[in-house]
């Protein structure tokens, strides 16, 4: 067993490349915007048997062009299209944080409290919206993304005052384990069952170019296992950062065509959720 455990360890702090093999089979352009402040181009493309759809975007000014839209504090989720019609002006929307339910009442064993106290609430020891803290869990360590004054930021485990001491404008969360790579060190956790099985993913990664991100969204005719979707990014990206955001029924994502007024569903989008992430001119 401890070999095995050890094995486990060494794979994680490999560089990415050569641990899961992906296979492009199709690729189309689907839309794409072009402004002085926003650009995006939309991509369908089939991995090892699966359509996926990549986003790539880029924001003059990414502190105020991430946008954040949130259900009700401890009270019900939201449709994703309800969410996202509240972010005015958005061009893409995407799901956000993982969040605890009667339906999904898992909570970390660091967590105080009992599931119901974090019932129709985001994951993750730290919550802020708006620049305002919903929750601080103290001595609770912070695995998730902060929108900040020069854009979004992965964090892997950080104390909640040092991510506080950033004036974090917005975060997102989900499971500890959701941070995916790291600076080209994959982050994933390989005896992690929920890594290594194929499911329905929204992924965000924070490209080397300024103020540019991508978004890679599998969907449901094979699913992703991170360590495929980590070797996708690093082998066509190079990323700084991969955060593994909510996925499975909860996944969304909306576009809105330049000179359009309405958001259109691409996929997803079929369970009520807690929050959204959406990207303005």
């Amino acid at each position: 067993m401890k070999r095995i455990l050890a094995l486990a360890l060494l794979l994680c702090l490999l560089p990415l490349g050569g641990l899961a093999e992906y296979k492009v089979t199709k690729h189309s352009v689907m839309a794409k915007y072009n402004s002085e402040t926003l650009k995006y181009t939309l991509e369908e493309v089939k991995m090892n048997g699966t359509v996926c759809y990549v986003t790539k975007i880029w924001m003059a000014d990414p502190a105020r062009q991430i946008k954040k839209a949130i259900s009700p504090w401890h009270e019900k989720l939201a449709k994703a299209e309800d969410l996202a019609k509240k972010i005015k002006g958005a061009a893409i929307v995407i799901n956000g944080s993982g969040y605890v339910s009667p339906r999904y009442p898992e909570i970390p064993d660091n967590y105080p409290g009992t599931s119901e106290d974090y019932y129709y609430t985001p994951l993750g020891s730290l919550t802020v919206v708006d620049g305002e803290v919903y929750r601080n869990l103290p001595g609770v360590p912070y695995y998730g993304l902060t929108l900040e004054e020069d854009g979004l930021h992965m964090y892997v485990g950080a104390d909640n005052e040092e991510v506080l001491s950033h004036h974090p404008i917005q975060t997102w969360s989900f499971y500890e384990g959701c941070p995916m790579a790291l600076n080209g060190k994959n982050l994933v956790d390989y005896t992690w069952k929920f890594a290594a099985t194929r499911y329905i993913r929204t992924i965000i990664a924070k490209l080397p170019e300024e103020n540019t991100y991508v978004i890679l969204l599998g969907t449901s005719s094979h699913g992703l296992h991170l360590l495929e979707a980590n070797e996708f990014l690093e082998g066509e990206y190079h990323p700084e950062w991969v955060y593994d955001l909510d996925g499975g029924p909860s996944s969304a994502l909306f576009r809105r065509l330049q000179g359009k007024k309405t958001l259109k569903l691409i996929y997803g989008a079929g369970q009520k959720i807690v929050d959204v992430m959406g990207f303005v001119e």
